[in-house]
């Protein structure tokens, strides 16, 4: 039988936030990039960010018969603004700066196309969604 004490909360180990150059244009006085601090959230608030983006569709064909219908790329964007501790994504000034409203709006104004695609790899990595389908189909293989 296994130790069971591993298992308490006080005995697991803290998840700690993790620091990653997000974009080369953001730069402090000496000219070097800054990093952006990045936290993993807890399985329920991931569980209520994910049920934010989800819809009941209606099925073709089928009279009041529903599918849930997730989307991914909002939620994706509303995970990697919960996950950003620094910069700030809800600071004011920043928002007015860009000339937007709103943290998910600001973090795509911000990066570039490839720098945000990046960047939510970093945010699904930080929360163990760090698994890739490669190594996935070779575990089902074997």
């Amino acid at each position: 039988m296994s130790n069971l004490t591993a298992f308490l909360a006080q005995n697991a180990l803290v998840i700690e936030s993790e620091k990653h150059v997000v974009s080369k244009r953001f730069v402090d006085e000496d000219k070097k990039p800054i990093k952006w601090e990045v936290g993993a959230i807890t399985s329920d608030e991931d569980e209520l960010l994910r049920k934010s983006h989800t819809k009941r569709m209606p099925v073709p064909g089928k009279k009041n018969v529903f599918q849930p219908t997730t989307d991914y790329d909002a939620y994706l964007t509303s995970l990697a603004v919960k996950c950003t501790l620094d910069p700030n994504l809800h600071d004011k000034a920043i928002q007015d700066s860009y000339g937007v409203m709103g943290a998910e709006a600001l973090l795509k104004k911000m990066l570039l196309p490839g720098e945000y695609a990046d960047y939510l790899k970093v945010v699904q990595s930080v929360n163990g969604f760090d698994v890739g389908m490669d190594e996935v189909v070779e575990e089902a293989k074997n």
